[in-house]
C-alpha cells in the first residue's frame, strides 16, 4: 500500500477494523451502523470497485431484456452501493440483506430495492422461501467476522435452479483469514461435485479495493 495517500490509508484502516476477525457481531452491527454515513466516502469508487465489478457480472449473467424480470438479493447491501450499479445495469427487482439497522436506513433513501432483510447470512435459514431468487450477489460481505463458508448451503438453497451466485471478494482473504483459508474453495468444489450448483467463472480483477486483487466467483445453481 505504499502508493495509498494518506486518506487512503485511513480509509482503508477504518475498514479493515470491521474485519479484524475479533467483533462479536453485536460489535459489528454497531460499528458499521456507525459508520454509514461516511462508508461511501471512505468506500468511494477508486478505493473500492466492487460494486461496479459485482454488478456488471451479474449483468453478463442475463440478457439486456430480461434483466427487470431478475429478482436479485444484495448479500451486505451496506448502503445500496451494489444495488445503484445493478440499477444501471437493468435490474429492477432488487432485495437488500444486511445486519445493520444504519446501513439499510442509507440504502432505503435511494430507492434502488424494493424488499429489505435486516439479517446476518450465515448457515441459518433466512426467512425467504426456497428458490426464490434469480441471482444472489455479494460485494464486501466476505472477511474475517462476516459471511462464513457454511453460509454457501443458504445461498443455494434461495436461488432457483437455472439462476446464478455472484461473489466478489478480497483475494488476499482465502489465504490469511482463518475461516475462508483450505476451506472455502474446497466447499464449493465439494459442493460442484454434489451438483449443487457449477461453477462458470473463477477471475482474479486488479484494484478490487485499496488497489489490492479481488476474486469473482460466478457458479450456475443446479
Amino acid at each position: 500500500m505504499e502508493t495509498l495517500s494518506a486518506d487512503d490509508h485511513t480509509a482503508y484502516h477504518v475498514n479493515a477494523k470491521v474485519f479484524n476477525g475479533n467483533m462479536e457481531k453485536q460489535e459489528i452491527k454497531e460499528y458499521y451502523t456507525k459508520w454509514a454515513h461516511q462508508y461511501e466516502k471512505d468506500l468511494a469508487p477508486g478505493r473500492y470497485n466492487g460494486p461496479m465489478m459485482a454488478a456488471e457480472t451479474c449483468a453478463h449473467c442475463f440478457n439486456e431484456k430480461d434483466r427487470e424480470n431478475v429478482r436479485v438479493l444484495d448479500v451486505a447491501a451496506g448502503t445500496g452501493t451494489v444495488g445503484e450499479q445493478l440499477v444501471k445495469q437493468g435490474f429492477t427487482d432488487i432485495h437488500a440483506l444486511d445486519p445493520s439497522e444504519g446501513m439499510l436506513e442509507v440504502a432505503k433513501s435511494k430507492n434502488v430495492y424494493t424488499k429489505f432483510l435486516n439479517e446476518f447470512l450465515t448457515e441459518e435459514k433466512l426467512p425467504v422461501e426456497d428458490g426464490y431468487y434469480n441471482c444472489v450477489t455479494s460485494s464486501g460481505g466476505m472477511g474475517d467476522g462476516h459471511i462464513p463458508c457454511e453460509a454457501l448451503y443458504e445461498i443455494i438453497r434461495i436461488v432457483k435452479s437455472g439462476g446464478f451466485v455472484v461473489i466478489v471478494m478480497r483475494e488476499e482473504y482465502l489465504y490469511n483469514v482463518p475461516e475462508y483459508k483450505d476451506r472455502l474453495e474446497p466447499l464449493m468444489d465439494k459442493l460442484e461435485a454434489e451438483k449443487k450448483w457449477t461453477k462458470i467463472e473463477r477471475r482474479i480483477v486488479p484494484n478490487y479495493a485499496f488497489q489490492k486483487n479481488g476474486l469473482v466467483f460466478v457458479y450456475k445453481v443446479l
